[in-house]
């Protein structure tokens, strides 16, 4: 789709400096692009591919930058990029649309309007959707599962019994959700389960990637906070509280009954403990390994975690080792020389 820049910024509520008569053909990345695209800039790092990119123009932020090409400023260049990549490069996904043949409905299932199942989905008794969910092919809903609107559903999901999803959910394909909390009771050797009847809560506005495991809880409810999103396989255990618009990056485990606040980043592979508290606004860096629970606000990183500047030091003091090491060993060597000496 062709655009002016000043149309795109029109749509995306920014200001031109430069020529706003000039047509956009397609978006890229400031490396990738070519002639007739647009790009942005939000990390100053990429600065120097200003004068390199072959974009035509630049969504940027409100600073001035020095740049031949014209520029769309605005508040925040990745959001306003996001919605030019929608204006310009509209989506060409077919939903599924009706109730395929094939499509297995239970007893007593409340479908509002234009639901539509894909082939060989599974709903079982008592399950609730409201209007506009969309479900793919071979997912499987539980009994008495509740589905609010315009929730999205991609191929091979299983979504247990008694799980409440909220409105506008997209949750993607090989995603769990509501499978046992892992709970086990050790006696004489031998590991009895123990029941998990509780529940799992997905809020609206949640987008929960694939591979992903959500637990039940052992009694209550696990629970997903509104806005929150989820990357690609992250395990979230029983009685996890996860706040709103909290942002879970790839392969992070959270043990059970830990609470995650408002706001909060986990980044990739982050380990948490059972039984501690994230605060709200903290930031968990990846790969960190969180044993004991982090204020509000902070930035924590390493094993076991620690604020972050803390952790830096650390490491530093660590890389010194080696030539610490040597320098002992050759005070070691002089003191011993200097013992012997007459």
């Amino acid at each position: 789709m062709k655009k002016t820049l000043q149309e795109i910024a029109a749509h995306i509520g920014g200001e031109v400096v430069g020529d706003g008569s000039i047509v956009i053909t397609g978006v890229a990345g400031i490396k990738e692009a070519r002639q007739g695209d647009i790009t942005f800039l939000a990390n100053v790092k990429y600065l120097p591919l200003l004068d390199t990119t072959c974009a035509c123009a630049v969504i940027a932020g409100k600073d001035p930058l020095k740049t031949s090409k014209p520029i769309i400023r605005t508040e925040n260049p990745s959001l306003a990029f996001a919605q030019a990549i929608a204006l310009l490069t509209p989506s060409c996904v077919t939903h599924p649309r009706g109730i395929h043949p094939t499509a297995v409905i239970g007893k007593n299932v409340s479908l509002g309007k234009d639901v539509a199942l894909g082939p060989y989905v599974v709903i079982e008794d008592d399950a609730h959707f409201g209007d506009g969910v969309i479900v793919y092919a071979g997912s499987f809903i539980g009994a008495q599962t509740q589905i609010g609107a315009k929730t999205l559903i991609y191929p091979q999901v299983t979504i247990r019994e008694k799980v409440r999803i909220g409105a506008r959910v997209i949750i993607h394909s090989g995603t769990v959700i509501g499978s046992d909390g892992f709970g086990f009771v050790t006696i004489k050797g031998v590991h009895h389960k123990i029941p998990q009847v509780g529940t799992v809560e997905i809020q609206d506005d949640v987008e929960i990637g694939a591979n992903v495991a959500i637990d039940r809880a052992r009694f209550d409810t696990t629970i997903i906070g509104k806005g929150s999103k989820i990357d690609n396989l992250v395990h979230i255990a029983h009685n996890v509280v996860i706040g709103e618009n909290t942002l879970v990056i790839a392969q992070v485990g959270i043990s059970g009954s830990t609470t995650i606040g408002r706001g909060v980043t986990l980044a990739g592979q982050a380990g948490l403990v059972g039984h501690i508290t994230v605060g709200d606004g903290a930031v968990v860096a990846a790969q960190a390994g969180v044993t004991k629970s982090v204020p509000p606000g902070i930035i924590v990183s390493g094993y076991p975690a620690k604020p972050h500047d803390q952790a830096k030091r650390v490491n530093a003091c660590i890389q010194k080792l080696p030539k610490l090491y040597k320098e002992v060993a050759e005070l070691k060597k002089k003191s011993e020389e200097s013992e012997k000496a007459p």
